[in-house]
């Protein structure tokens, strides 16, 4: 890498390993504990890339980035914090950064993303902040990658026309999301209705229901529910033209994708209402964000007037432990009941045990896959992206890519798990060690010696 990166965060010890970092990677580096000096160094036209912590002791450092654009248009902010919401998310798109990643991140990944930002050189025009009127306390809080990757393309679709299609199980926040990509977009201040098949059944609930959105947002709950009858016209809904327009969003308990295939769900409906497909995971694809959500919960609780309460490390292990069925609800029922019962400031895990009754214990993540071997695995994904098409077909060098995004991540994560050591990820690859450093080099694969960040 070449170039200057200014880094300002108030943990010593970040600034001091991304310090090292960059500097073995080629990078002049500047790093400090203050916004003003940050700023000052901006304002002097000094730096290429910036890395930013979120909350400083003189700042926020979102509420830097209009400033930032306004004085040098062209330079990229990274965005990292250790506040993992969708709230930082969204606001770090609406402020446009040019990235944003949650604490911990892992640091190979945040020299990949600042080696992409120094070869951009710009960004896009930034925008204003989040007004104040949107809410804050929405419980989609998850560090986990497969959470802060939904919380991106939230981010990214909020501001769209596209409809949107969110699929999950039970009780993990669909309507959540749907209501935050409404309260964050431009329509906020338009009405946001949602409808089920009793507000369609007869034939001029369609216009009842397009008189009461006015233009705002459309949230069709459970479409996979609903009979072909009224699928037919909500299909005819979607065709609408006019000003008052509403967005589109679905949620569904199932893949549509399947159900299309299957005929519960027509055709037509599903192209119209998949402009874009989010996938909320459940508690157990999201394991490490148990103990997380239940903080948040009693912290909630707290702000509700209840008793100040924590979570034993015992406990917090027990919450990890169980399958959850009723994921996110069921996981903030327990977590208050335990908030006004628990008769000591720390839950014990006895407590814990006594709420969750007989519930099942999880089984192991992995063991998903024992009853599907990989190919199987690899084919249904790819059969998924050809669906999500329509009628059109995949752009041209469909192999190439596919190839691409598969052996990328494997050399990553060989490299990741032999600590960066290329001779054993060769061997662990049975690929020769020259063959291997080509490859990183024509996959743009960054290769540092590291470990995960707190």
């Amino acid at each position: 890498m070449d170039g200057t990166v200014l880094v300002a965060d108030d943990d010593r010890t970040i600034r001091t390993v991304l310090t090292q970092a960059l500097t073995r990677a080629g990078c002049k580096v500047h790093a400090t504990s203050s916004l003003t000096t940050l700023m000052r160094w901006v304002g002097e036209g000094k730096g290429d890339v910036v890395i930013t912590d979120v909350i400083m002791p003189d700042g926020n450092g979102l509420e830097m980035l209009p400033k930032i654009g306004q004085d040098r248009p062209g330079l990229p902010v990274i965005v990292i914090s250790a506040q993992n919401t969708i709230m930082t998310a969204i606001q770090a798109a609406d402020a446009e950064a040019y990235d944003y990643l949650p604490k911990p991140f892992d640091l190979p990944d945040l020299m990949k993303r600042t080696a992409r930002a120094l070869e951009s050189k710009q960004s896009r025009p930034r925008i204003q902040t989040v007004e104040d009127d949107r809410p804050d306390d929405l419980p989609l809080v998850g560090r986990t990658p497969v959470m802060q990757a939904l919380y991106r393309v939230v981010a990214q679709v909020m501001n769209t026309d596209l409809p949107v299609l969110i699929w999950g199980e039970s009780g993990t926040g669909k309507s959540l999301i749907a209501r935050a990509i409404h309260d964050f977009s431009d329509r906020r201040s338009q009405p946001f209705v949602a409808v089920t098949p009793a507000d369609l059944v007869d034939l001029e609930g369609p216009a009842r229901v397009m008189a009461r959105v006015r233009g705002g947002t459309l949230l069709i709950d459970e479409i996979g529910d609903i009979p072909d009858e009224i699928q037919a016209r909500i299909v005819r809904m979607t065709d609408a033209t006019g000003d008052d327009v509403p967005r589109f969003l679905a949620t569904s308990q199932t893949d549509l994708a399947a159900a299309m295939e299957s005929g519960a769900v027509r055709k037509d409906l599903y192209y119209r209402l998949s402009g874009a497909t989010l996938h909320v995971p459940s508690l157990r694809e999201r394991v490490d964000d148990i103990p997380l959500l239940a903080h948040h919960f009693l912290a909630r609780g707290e702000k509700s007037g209840a008793a100040q309460r924590t979570l034993s490390d015992e406990a917090a292990e027990v919450f990890r432990t169980y399958s959850w069925p009723g994921n996110v609800r069921q996981l903030e029922n327990t977590v208050r009941r335990l908030g006004l019962t628990s008769r000591l400031p720390e839950i014990s895990a006895a407590e814990v045990k006594q709420a969750l009754g007989s519930q099942p214990e999880m089984e192991p993540l992995q063991s998903v896959g024992d009853t599907e071997k990989l190919g199987a695995s690899v084919a249904r994904h790819l059969q998924r992206y050809f669906d999500l098409h329509g009628d059109m077909l995949p752009p041209a060098g469909l192999h190439g890519r596919i190839l691409r995004e598969v052996e990328a991540p494997l050399i990553e994560i060989a490299l990741s798990a032999t600590a960066g050591n290329q001779a054993k990820a060769a061997e662990l690859l049975g690929i020769n060690r020259n063959t291997l450093r080509k490859k990183i080099t024509d996959l743009g694969i960054q290769v540092t010696r590291g470990r995960k960040m707190m």
